[in-house]
């Protein structure tokens, strides 16, 4: 199991390493026009593509739905509580607020995968439904903290890429349509980039000082994501008596590091994206230590529904 977290995060961490040792090649202009590319073109590709991968029905879509966003709504509450300790300014605390309840897909597919009680396709109904939500909480805090009135935050939320790009994800996963090999390649290929791209320009963005040193608002932030969701999911599971293959996927679910792409839309809406860079990387150092516990307890509550 470690080999297996192992294998999914030294990879990220090496590109990330690799941000940090090129940053002075680009100029800050440079940089910012690559989390440009990431938040219009790049993240919204793979977005879709792991949204729309599979087919999702309608009655599994019923009973995951509410679980997830129940998760997901959590992780916003309790991240909320970290907001006396945070920036002033509500722009920047909106895009550490995010990493509260957002979560790595790609590490998660690894992670799944490597558990025995697991079941992909319920994985990828979660992620499908996942996405759209965890975006709109997130479009929604960062257009309120650029100070717009409704109407302008309504067609900012409405028309933001990543909530467009999930939404066409689900609408396709759900119609189980089958997109043409020669239409989908191109989308595939800038999917591909997305995470890479993002990895890279979060090395250079890192405050590489601040790694390491936990402070109150980011503790509150990272042990929301890393420690309170999972252990709610795991509660409820017990108390609620579920059983079956969702359950361990909830828990891995619940207990992945957050995204990557966090950072990539705090920088398009102008938040401090060092601030996300940090909190991104300490969710993903520490996972390192947290998810082999929550894949244990994910199993163990898997065969007792047995």
């Amino acid at each position: 199991m470690l080999s297996i977290l192992l294998n999914g995060l030294l990879p990220s961490f090496l590109l990330v390493c690799l941000g940090g040792l090129v940053r002075n090649r680009l100029s800050e202009n440079a940089w910012a026009g690559l989390d440009r590319l990431n938040f219009e073109i790049l993240f919204p590709a793979l977005i879709f593509t792991a949204a729309a991968a599979r087919p999702i029905a309608l009655e599994n879509l019923v009973i995951v739905g509410p679980l997830v966003w129940a998760l997901l709504a959590l992780g916003l509450a309790l991240g909320w509580l970290a907001r006396p300790f945070g920036p002033d300014r509500f722009l920047d605390f909106a895009g550490a607020w995010q990493t509260a309840w957002r979560f790595n897909t790609a590490l998660g597919f690894v992670v799944v995968q490597a558990l025995p009680s697991a079941d992909l396709a319920y994985f990828s109904i979660t992620i499908g439904l996942a996405i759209p939500m965890a975006n709109v909480f997130a479009v929604s805090a960062l257009s309120r903290g650029e100070g717009l009135s409704p109407v302008s935050a309504l067609r900012k939320v409405a028309l933001n890429p990543f909530l467009l790009a999930s939404l066409a994800g689900v609408a396709v996963g759900l119609s189980q349509l089958t997109i043409p090999a020669p239409i989908l390649a191109p989308v595939t290929l800038l999917a591909q980039a997305a995470i890479p791209v993002a990895l890279i320009s979060i090395g250079a963005t890192l405050n590489w000082r601040a790694l390491g040193k936990l402070d109150r608002f980011t503790g509150i932030l990272v042990g929301t994501k890393l420690i309170a969701l999972p252990a709610a999911a795991s509660i409820c599971a017990l108390a609620l008596g579920v059983s079956g293959p969702i359950v361990p996927v909830l828990v891995v679910f619940a207990a992945l590091p957050t995204a990557s792409a966090a950072h990539v839309l705090a920088a398009g809406f102008g938040a401090n994206r060092q601030l996300a860079a940090t909190l991104i990387a300490q969710s993903t150092l520490l996972s390192a230590f947290t998810l082999p516990i929550w894949m244990t307890v994910a199993e163990a509550l898997a065969r007792q529904s047995h």
